[in-house]
């Protein structure tokens, strides 16, 4: 009963977290609810069982990937224009609502090692394993988790082609 409570909370972070990324229409507020949602997409695959997709989830999607967005979106910002712009992106109250949806999905996360008993695992896993798990079980999440990095680099070319448009 707690495990689909855990469920719903990360559920509702994520889908709120890809709400807001869609409707900000500032690219790097978009880009941290988007971070924030792979985030709860990482606790979700945790919950269900799949803690190696949840780390990959988090190393390659939110982690790498996201960095080089946020590469990108500040190299297209360049010049005295994007420093000020810049500024305004730090401002305390732009980063409440991300920092809050991460504190709900850390909480949890927190409440969930709590609740581990021992050692999980003290034997290596080869890459023909991993490789079969996330190809046999977990090939749904895997795809789903491309599909949503697919459609994050359309919208940040897409905005990064009408800036760069309207600036000409």
């Amino acid at each position: 009963m707690l495990e689909i409570t855990l469920f719903y909370i990360a559920a509702t972070v994520a889908l709120v977290a890809t709400v807001l990324a869609m409707t900000r229409t500032n690219a790097i507020h978009a880009l941290i609810y988007l971070i924030v949602s792979l985030l709860a997409v990482a606790v979700i695959f945790y919950l269900i069982g799949a803690a190696f997709a949840a780390a990959l989830e988090i190393v390659i999607y939110a982690g790498a990937i996201m960095v080089l967005f946020v590469f990108v979106i500040m190299m297209l910002n360049l010049g005295e224009k994007g420093d000020q712009r810049e500024r305004q992106w730090l401002r305390p109250s732009v980063w409440f609502g991300p920092a809050f949806l991460t504190f709900i999905l850390f909480a949890e996360l927190l409440y969930m090692l709590n609740g581990i008993e021992g050692p999980a695992s003290t034997e290596a896993v080869s890459a023909k394993e991993v490789g079969l798990t996330l190809f046999g079980p977990y090939v749904l999440a895997v795809e789903i988790a491309s599909m949503l990095l697919l459609a994050g680099l359309v919208g940040s070319f897409h905005l990064g082609r009408r800036y760069l448009e309207r600036e000409e």
